[in-house]
């Protein structure tokens, strides 16, 4: 029986992704045999340092691309967890000069544009560290985590707001599981094809396409948000000062064809910001990626770049 090996992180939330994954190519490959393979990275061994100041990509991936060389979406949106003794609350209705927790340069910019009146400190750790960082001290009223983490991991009730794109856009894939593969295991890119989910898959590309053509990072404050409706992609993206005090944002659109999965997909198997999608048409995905270079260019054309620079610099500062 063949060997599927799969890599993933040592956290509990990265176990129960792969777990999932796994779980569901088990059912459809029912003669395959799958292996996971846990492993440490850099973002978990490094935990006394905000990640937009440790300078360097793939903190959660690195290990896992090296190791490499020798699905339907959930929420997108970010949540807000509070202390118990402010359950009820919202963040606008959090006492002045309350702190709210969050690791995350794009929603502390965001939030403390739009909450003027709460601060915003750095918090590190895994879900399991950051809710007890929370509970047991008595440093922060609230922390920001990604919903879809929190739905994983069975921790809905501990929701207290979910922050709609008025409030704060989310990061780009956001709520998406990736699944990587090395580029020459073709027989491997057909077994995990199955999983993708066209909707899902267009939105990130557009997503994925906006932040490289903007050259964003974890340094700087970059957020999406995308829809599909009525045959046209709606990208939404913006940049943000470290402050939020400058912001700079706009929507584009585009027609789209939402492909049936498992389609014929293209014989020239194009690779799109990272993402291989062989069983989806060659039209739709090079829509999405002109979708988001389209946003990139418009918000650089007005002057986002001098933004995300003067973001850096001061990041890179302190």
């Amino acid at each position: 029986m063949r060997v599927i090996r799969v890599g993933t992180r040592k956290s509990q939330l990265a176990r129960i992704q792969t777990d999932s994954v796994v779980a569901t190519l088990k059912a459809l490959y029912p003669g395959l045999q799958f292996e996971i393979i846990a492993m440490s990275t850099t973002g978990d061994k490094i935990l006394d340092t905000a990640l937009s100041k440790i300078g360097e990509k793939s903190l959660f991936t690195k290990e896992l691309e090296h190791a490499l060389e020798r699905n339907e979406r959930e929420s997108p949106y970010d949540a807000v967890v509070f202390h118990p003794k402010f359950v009820g609350k919202t963040l606008e209705t959090l006492p002045e000069k309350s702190v709210v927790g969050t690791s995350s340069l794009r929603r502390a910019a965001q939030l403390q544009r739009k909450f003027p009146h709460l601060e915003f400190r750095n918090i590190r750790g895994n879900l399991n560290t950051r809710l007890r960082k929370l509970d047991e001290l008595q440093e922060f009223s609230a922390i920001i985590l990604a919903a879809a983490g929190l739905q994983r991991m069975g921790w809905q009730n501990r929701v207290g707001q979910i922050l709609h794109p008025e409030e704060c856009m989310y990061a780009v894939g956001q709520g998406a599981l990736g699944v990587e593969v090395r580029a020459k295991d073709q027989d491997i890119l057909d077994l995990v094809g199955v999983l993708h989910d066209p909707e899902t898959l267009l939105r990130c590309i557009a997503e994925r396409s906006f932040l490289r053509h903007l050259e964003g990072g974890c340094s700087v404050p970059v957020a999406v948000h995308t829809a599909i409706k009525d045959g046209q992609l709606y990208l939404t993206g913006g940049v943000w000062s470290l402050n939020g005090a400058e912001t700079m944002q706009d929507t584009m659109q585009t027609t789209i064809h939402v492909p049936v999965q498992h389609e014929d997909g293209p014989e020239d198997d194009p690779q799109l910001v990272g993402i291989t999608a062989r069983n989806i048409p060659r039209q739709p995905q090079l829509a999405a990626e002109n979708l988001g270079i389209s946003l990139a260019t418009l918000l650089l054309n007005k002057g986002a770049k001098n933004i995300l620079d003067v973001a850096r610099q001061l990041n890179e500062a302190h």
